[in-house]
Parts: structure tokens; C-alpha cells; sequence
């Protein structure tokens, strides 16, 4: 399934979590140096994911049956991968900061891996460009964060 995703966040920053997580993204240990870095946050059932822009986000969210095993790294600036526990069954995208679900899914209850490709980076100038977010996600175990392409700036998450 593709959810095609155009909404306000603010922060460079938006979240995919479980409905029920309990993670407080204000935790000094959410945006950690490396996850600012990195361009994405780790924390129970979340995932807070770093953008160029300060505001708008444009995007999509994928969900497939298993990795994809074919990246074309040459098309992104920058691409991700971290770990999701789902255990309500219930996927959600939020804004920043007011937390506002700009899409919910539900989905079987388990662990997910995503892997955020952001391209267009450059294209931004004084927190407003093109850039764009592909976000494909499938069942899997592995919840460590793992990047496979850097973007050689570092993100401009603001907490």
C-alpha cells in the first residue's frame, strides 16, 4: 500500500509511531547528537525523522510484505533504516509539535523496519525547498539504526 503524505510540521522533524506509544519526544534521549546526525530518532514504538525543510513536509509511505533488496542510491542524498515496534496494530504519521495524526494505518501487530530516503536536500534554502521523503516499511526484527547513504550536512533538528 502507498499513502501519499503533504502536510505543516515545524522543527526539520516528524514521527511514525504505535498508536500507544509512550515515548515523550522532548526526552534529551529521543534527539541525541548521533539521531540529529543521522537524520532519525529511535524510541519506544517511534520514530522521529529529520528534514531539511523546517515546515512542509512532502513525502510518501510504502508498506511492503518484505525489504526491498534494490536501492538506487545515486536518485537520494540521504537514506536510513531503524526499527519499529507496532504493538497495537495501529501505524501513525504526526506532526511536530502538536502531534496531530496526519495519517493512521492499521497494520498486523509486530516489529517493522523503515528506511527513510530523503532526496531533493539541496534544493532547500532558508528552511523551504523541494525536498522529498520516501518512507518504505516491512515486517522485520532488526531495531537498530543502520545508514546506508549520509547526506554530508548535519540535520538541523531544534529541540
Amino acid at each position: 500500500m502507498k499513502y501519499e503524505l503533504n502536510f505543516d510540521t515545524s522543527h526539520h522533524q516528524f514521527y511514525i509511531r504505535d498508536k500507544e506509544s509512550p515515548q515523550d519526544t522532548g526526552d534529551i534521549n529521543f534527539w541525541t547528537e548521533d539521531a540529529t546526525h543521522y537524520r532519525l530518532a529511535i524510541g519506544e514504538s517511534i520514530l522521529g525523522v529529520g528534514l531539511e525543510c523546517y515546515g512542509p513536509f512532502k513525502g510518501e509511505l510504502i508498506l511492503l510484505d518484505r525489504k526491498n533488496e534494490k536501492i538506487e542510491f545515486d536518485q537520494y542524498d540521504h537514506i536510513v533504516e531503524g526499527g519499529l515496534n507496532v504493538k497495537s496494530g495501529v501505524l501513525q504519521v504526526l506532526d511536530c509539535p502538536n502531534s496531530n495524526v496526519e495519517l493512521e494505518v492499521k497494520v498486523n501487530p509486530g516489529k517493522f523496519r523503515a528506511r527513510i530516503y530523503s532526496l531533493n536536500l539541496t534544493s532547500v534554502v532558508d528552511d523551504s525547498g523541494d525536498d522529498f521523503y520516501r518512507i518504505e516499511m516491512w515486517p522485520d526484527t532488526d531495531m537498530e539504526r543502520s545508514v546506508l547513504k549520509q547526506y554530508p550536512h548535519i540535520g538541523k533538528i531544534i529541540h
